[in-house]
């Protein structure tokens, strides 16, 4: 077997891992209404096998679980198989990842950290291709001025403005930003 997966139960409904030899190949958000999240994850990753997770794996499962009942973790040690992954995508989720659970950043912000504030839109497009949500915590990134902006994630806004919620941040007029930028 060189990809499995599995499911989990959560405090936002039930979630999905894939993994590879090299990480997690990505992860699925409850879905939204009656949906079964196998068929999903068999149309995105059809080589994939449920089977049970290896200790790296269950690790993750298990950060990930205890992340949506409100501890405060970073997840950045659960490995991430990023073959594939463009390098500019792989750069946005880098800077993604180093956001604190109840903090939040602007896609401009990272578009800044990139070096060119004019790829804003192209930051949006990566964390809306982001095949690791919640260990990318895409969630934490709004729009200019506090703004929800996207989340292509089931539930989308909604979704992310929960998650921001379940982690501390407070309604989006006052979350407060990383780094103060």
């Amino acid at each position: 077997m060189t990809q499995g997966f599995t499911l989990f139960d959560t405090a936002v409904g039930t979630c999905g891992v894939v993994w590879g030899e090299h990480g997690l190949l990505g992860v699925h958000l409850p879905p939204i209404g009656p949906s079964d999240p196998r068929a999903k994850l068999a149309r995105r990753f059809p080589d994939a096998v449920e089977a049970p997770p290896p200790p790296s794996v269950q690790a993750a499962i298990a950060g990930i679980q205890a992340l949506l009942q409100g501890e405060r973790l970073d997840l950045l040690e659960v490995e991430l198989d990023t073959q594939g992954v463009a390098p500019f995508n792989l750069r946005v989720y880098e800077i993604a990842r180093a956001i604190p659970p109840g903090k939040t950043r602007t896609y401009g912000e990272i578009a800044r950290e990139i070096g060119d504030v004019s790829v804003s839109r192209a930051v949006g497009q990566a964390l809306g291709a982001n095949p690791w949500p919640i260990v990318v915590p895409c969630h934490r990134v709004l729009a200019a001025g506090g703004g929800k902006g996207g989340f292509s994630a089931p539930g989308g806004t909604d979704t992310k403005m929960r998650m921001l919620e379940i982690e501390g941040a407070l309604a989006p007029e006052t979350l407060p930003l990383f780094g103060g930028l």
